[in-house]
């Protein structure tokens, strides 16, 4: 199983030698955060370009800002603008992390052990729009290959804003606005990746699970604190729709009702437990594991057994991670929810969304009919 990197936080933390370490560890890793950007900012390492637009997704903590479904938001955005887009990634936790690129497209068949559960349940949940994801540990080789193999006018750096060697055009950042900024210390003491000062680097914020939250103004307050020129935009989380992965059907969101079980292995798992609360089921059981956590067929075996009967409800995400054979273990009952990140607020702020993505994309959008409700 994979090392629950949060869990090894709680344990050292109990402890004055472990936080001591925590501390310790955070303060070099500080450092070399520090010393990296200054570098970067005089000019002492150099950016690479290529040969189209570069629109950075990131975010400044580790993991669950929804980053992912910002991702595939803007992805739909742009091609349903009819703009040839492509995703870059460097697939955490794949199989392979050398500088080869993995291309997932119509024409390749890799699977998600090689490009990593991100990248391919991006390629699948976006098949219909023709993006492209290509995977390598080195950005500027995944860039480099999308332009030369798609001839893609925008490019869309996943979870890229610490990785600051691709030049890019424009750096969103997604912020949980239940907790911004973590619990306030950098990586492994707290969860931040670095400093909040980072976001004088960002040219648009967007505050996401903006619903949940209690604090909205004073979390604007502090970000424009930190960057006044800095355009702050709410987003929430909807779900879409149920999926019966046995029978591959759709259904809605009331097809589903009474007590069930949920399965997850993502950043999150306590929001989509809400969410499915929320939708009207009752959580008998629920099994969380570490984030990218590859599924065996005994642990599917067991959670779907330990179900009786009762409906087992997972995500996209840990869908396409099922091991082969799964099949033989699940006759049904089995599905996945389907989330779609919205925009709030109206024209205006989809307007600032848009343009980020590509230069006056707004009125694009205007001026043709789009299936886009963002």
């Amino acid at each position: 199983m994979a090392m629950d990197i949060p869990k090894l936080r709680d344990k050292l933390n109990g402890n004055f030698a472990g936080r001591f370490f925590l501390w310790a560890v955070s303060l070099a890793y500080g450092l070399a955060v520090f010393l990296r950007n200054r570098l970067y900012d005089s000019g002492v390492l150099k950016q690479k370009t290529v040969h189209s637009r570069v629109v950075c997704l990131g975010n400044i903590t580790a993991g669950g800002t929804g980053k992912t479904s910002a991702v595939m938001l803007a992805a739909r955005t742009l091609a349903e603008a009819g703009i040839k887009t492509a995703i870059v990634s460097r697939g955490y936790k794949r199989q392979s992390q050398n500088k080869e690129p993995v291309v997932l497209s119509d024409k390749t068949s890799a699977s998600w052990n090689e490009a990593g559960d991100e990248p391919y349940m991006l390629c699948e949940a976006l098949r219909e729009h023709n993006v492209p994801v290509v995977v390598c540990a080195d950005r500027v080789i995944a860039a480099q290959t999308a332009v030369r193999l798609f001839k893609s006018q925008v490019i869309l750096m996943d979870d890229g804003f610490q990785h600051r060697r691709l030049s890019r055009d424009k750096d969103i950042v997604l912020l949980d606005a239940r907790r911004p900024f973590g619990s306030g210390g950098l990586l492994p003491y707290g969860t931040l990746r670095e400093q909040k000062s980072a976001l004088r680097r960002a040219d648009l914020a967007v505050l996401t699970h903006a619903d949940m939250a209690e604090n909205l103004d004073e979390t604007k307050t502090e970000i424009r604190k930190i960057n006044r020129r800095l355009e702050i935009l709410e987003s929430v989380h909807e779900p879409e729709y149920f999926f019966d992965v046995s029978k591959s059907e759709k259904l809605p969101l009331d097809g589903l009702a009474g007590e069930a079980a949920s399965l997850s292995a993502i950043g999150d798992p306590e929001s989509f437990e809400k969410t499915l609360k929320k939708l009207g089921l009752r959580l008998k059981q629920i099994w969380r594991y570490p984030d990218h956590h590859p599924y065996t067929l005994d642990e599917l075996r067991s959670a779907y057994t330990l179900c009786s009967g009762m409906p087992l409800v997972t995500t996209y995400k840990d869908f396409v991670k099922f091991p082969e054979g799964w099949r033989d273990v699940v006759s049904g009952g089995v599905y996945f929810l389907s989330i779609r990140m919205k925009i709030l607020g109206g024209g205006d702020e989809f307007d600032a969304w848009a343009d980020a993505l590509y230069p006056r994309l707004s009125l694009r959008l205007r001026q043709k009919p789009s299936p886009v409700s963002e």
